[in-house]
């Protein structure tokens, strides 16, 4: 298997992101093409002694700067390395593609290229979290603003069968974030995008509040990009805070650094669960390829699980089965769920 590596993507150069794909190869074996400037990518690879596994170099004239507006991508960066490595997959040549770099530039990217599933009418960006259960599914987390209900219910589609991949569970439950647990609470489309769950096929559980998200009760918790961006930046926030404000605690009095000796391992299991470079990158779902978005700040650990992941979905044919799943929900409309919302 090829898999695209925007190599020119990310806040930290070429250094984490050739380190992770070096990684990523000689895991997995496949191909991993570092698409971007084939002077600056070789000139890395020679500073790097001993024997290195299965890479290849595919050029690309052009990067793309964070400033710069994602629609312009298609019109004036078409030789830039997020185009070039998506085209790759578009062709066929790769088997997916895995930027760490504008997050609007992939989804452009993918959604010009590689074009969505037929009946999904927005995508969606699948973050992992980990709960006190094991990991759950958020999405969207940024890729569709402004949802509607049916959008919020093609989610639930969607997240339900990445949950099975991810999560390796049968039936995900899949909870429709909301400002209560009663089917009655929420604004109009989400009251509209619980009937549509409700008479889906899929196992969804119904509402779940803010406070349940790390609980594990869901597996797959379904919200419009806008808030679940905003979840996912404020989790990232609070759990630097914490972790800061504890080793502070424990750095200022003796009694914290001595009792630091017997809790050291639970913390650094704590802390490898919460680690993102853990997940790697969250996939775009809806378009008809493996298109994964890391972290800007993504270290190599994170690119290499980013490919790994990739790897497992597209061996896995997660796009073809997706296809099947929308195809199937959309037999469910509007206008014949049989699901009435009392007022």
């Amino acid at each position: 298997m090829k898999i695209a590596l925007d190599a020119m993507g990310g806040d930290f150069g070429l250094s984490p992101l050739v380190d992770g794909a070096m990684q990523a190869a000689k895991e997995l074996g496949d191909e991993i093409v570092l698409v971007g400037d084939q002077d600056k990518i070789q000139a890395h690879l020679d500073t790097i002694k001993g024997k290195k596994p299965s890479l290849s170099i595919c050029h690309a004239s052009q990067t793309v700067g964070m400033h710069e507006l994602p629609a312009s991508i298609a019109r004036k960066k078409r030789d830039s390395s997020i185009w070039v490595a998506t085209k790759l997959a578009k062709t066929g040549d790769v088997q997916a593609v895995v930027s760490a770099g504008h997050t609007g530039a992939t989804m452009v990217s993918a959604f010009f290229l590689l074009g969505s599933i037929e009946g999904v009418e927005r995508p969606a960006i699948a973050a992992s979290l980990p709960t006190r259960q094991g990991n759950a599914v958020m999405l969207d987390v940024g890729a569709t603003v402004d949802c509607t209900a049916q959008q919020l219910y093609q989610f639930g589609i969607m997240g339900s069968e990445y949950g099975k991949h991810f999560l390796e569970v049968a039936r995900p439950r899949v909870g429709l974030l909301s400002i209560g647990e009663e089917d009655t609470k929420g604004n109009e489309v989400t009251k509209e995008a619980f009937r549509l769950l409700k008479a889906s096929s899929v196992n969804f559980i119904g509402n779940i509040e803010g406070r349940d998200v790390y609980s594990g009760n869901a597996d797959v918790i379904v919200c419009d990009g806008f808030l679940g961006n905003v979840a996912l930046k404020i989790s990232e926030g609070l759990a630097d805070a914490i972790k800061k404000m504890l080793m502070k605690e424990i750095a200022e009095s003796r009694l914290g650094r001595l009792s630091y000796l017997f809790i050291a391992g639970p913390l650094l299991r704590l802390r490898r669960r919460t680690d993102y470079a853990e997940f790697g990158g969250a996939p775009l779902l809806g378009v008809n390829g493996i298109s994964m978005i890391c972290h800007g700040r993504s270290s190599a650990k994170a690119i290499k699980n980013a490919i790994c992941r990739a790897h497992k979905l597209a061996d896995g044919g997660f796009v073809e089965r997706l296809r099947t799943d929308i195809a199937d929900g959309l037999k469910v409309t509007m206008s014949d769920t049989s699901v009435v919302v009392q007022p």
